[in-house]
């Protein structure tokens, strides 16, 4: 009998398949196979191993029965390879390969991998992605938390028709993407309500992000908007950076201090303004960016307009709705209802019970002018909190810039023992004027004093005899 050319003898053939079954056996991967309606046909013993069965007891059973939550019988089905996929297997998450074998452009087998070398490696390998996982999970959060608002329109504290007025008329800029500028002076609260806008917005789930025009160097200023490519200049980082515009996609970017925007940089703002896409610096590629603008500031724009320092065009741009938050001293309605709002949170940050404030010192609180608004009532009232010795802030108890050296003609205030000496004595003669009623005898009797030295100390020192 003649051998035809590229013929194998039934030896070699019998060599090749053992060849073959040796690969399968010692291949440092767990290996199944399927036939087109999902019935084992191979099954390694590595596999049998990390699965805990006996491979030969597994053969002719359907994969469902022998691997949990198996998707070879669907790739069957399909005629879809599944590569790098994750698979649970034994609580463990396995990256698994499913690629179906075909003839004649039908499949007729599924061949299905899990890379490993033994046991160990994948118990090691499974804790890892694990820990890998809690990270993933952890820094989302962080993140989550960086770029969502802590200011809803519940934290807008006040009961003066003007802040009701301007309450209605952020709800109404909440509804739509136009543009809003917040006008007001510093510590008026602009951000929270360009917060409290975007956390009752349909942009509330997506980030807010906040840039303070005047706190970034001219020189950076671009890059942090618009961000910058590899290489793009000296110092960049080797995967470039994205911008804020960028960033705030399909959320809000709040434009702080837009009065100190630069000159040169307000042309390029207005574009990207108009087109809503930008490059980065270093890039010529197009970014397109989803964002809504809330801009907010304590100058006055009509004024640098004037001075050639802000751009008309960019103006009108900005000023789509306006909302101006008046001074707190303008709103005396609001000032106490602010105040006991403060103060709650203070004794509840520093673990204190409730504290009050005496009608003498909330009139006084409320006839203050408050040139710093609500920054300048929350830095007092921190001051008076930790000052006071007890659950209630009397008129002692606030700062002398409201009290002692405002009503002293020329007195200026400086650090010197004198100075807290009196301090001291003003706290607790008005303490104790209150806690009498303002009952001069029986305030002397409770300070431990004559009631002459204290109308001497009550002159002196210009304290009211009555509330006010």
């Amino acid at each position: 009998m003649i051998k035809k050319k590229n013929e194998r003898s039934p030896q070699e053939l019998n060599e090749k398949i053992e060849l073959y079954e040796r690969v399968f056996e010692n291949i440092n991967a767990g290996v199944i196979i399927i036939d087109a309606q999902g019935y084992v046909t191979h099954l390694n013993k590595p596999y049998g191993r990390f699965l805990g069965i006996d491979p030969a007891a597994k053969i002719g059973k359907h994969c469902t029965s022998v691997i949990e939550n198996t998707r070879m019988h669907i790739v069957a089905g399909t005629g879809k390879a599944e590569i790098n996929k994750s698979h649970s297997i034994n609580g463990h998450d396995m990256v698994v390969q499913r690629i179906p074998i075909k003839k004649d452009g039908k499949v007729i087998a599924v061949y299905g991998q899990v890379m490993f070398q033994n046991v160990e490696e994948v118990k090691k390998l499974a804790a890892k992605l694990s820990m890998l996982e809690s990270k993933v999970q952890l820094f989302e959060k962080e993140l989550f938390d960086l770029r969502s608002t802590k200011y809803t329109f519940n934290c807008i504290i006040g009961k003066s028709d003007e802040i009701n007025y301007l309450k209605d008329e952020a709800r109404k800029a909440a509804l739509n993407d136009s543009t809003v500028l917040i006008t007001g002076e510093s510590g008026t609260g602009k951000e929270l309500f360009s917060q409290a806008i975007h956390n009752a917005s349909s942009r509330r789930h997506h980030p807010f992000v906040r840039i303070n025009c005047a706190a970034i160097p001219k020189d950076l200023l671009e890059s942090e908007l618009f961000g910058y490519d590899e290489g793009a200049f000296t110092g960049a980082k080797t995967k470039g950076k994205p911008g804020k515009f960028e960033l705030a996609n399909k959320g809000t970017i709040f434009l702080d201090e837009i009065g100190d925007l630069p000159l040169d940089m307000q042309p390029k703002l207005l574009r990207v303004l108009e087109e809503k896409e930008f490059e980065r610096i270093g890039s010529t590629k197009i970014t397109k960016s989803d964002f809504r603008v809330i801009c907010a500031t304590n100058q006055n724009l009509e004024e640098l307009m004037g001075n050639l320092k802000f751009r008309k065009d960019l103006f009108y741009r900005l000023n789509v709705i306006p909302i101006y938050i008046p001074p707190l001293r303008e709103r005396q309605k609001d000032i106490i209802p602010l105040a006991r709002h403060l103060l709650k949170k203070m004794a509840l940050a520093a673990n204190r019970p409730q504290i009050n404030i005496e009608k003498n010192a909330a009139n006084e609180l409320k006839n203050y002018g408050w040139p710093g608004n609500a920054r300048e009532l929350s830095n007092v009232l921190e001051r008076a909190m930790y000052s006071s010795d007890n659950d209630t802030i009397y008129k002692g108890d606030l700062p002398f810039n409201l009290d002692y050296n405002t009503r002293v003609p020329g007195k200026k205030t400086s650090p010197t023992l004198k100075n807290a000496q009196n301090h001291a004595q003003v706290k607790v003669i008005y303490q104790a004027l209150a806690r009498t009623n303002y009952n001069k005898a029986k305030a002397a009797n409770l300070l431990g004093i004559h009631r002459t030295l204290l109308y001497k100390k009550m002159k002196e020192y210009h304290i009211s005899l009555k509330p006010e």
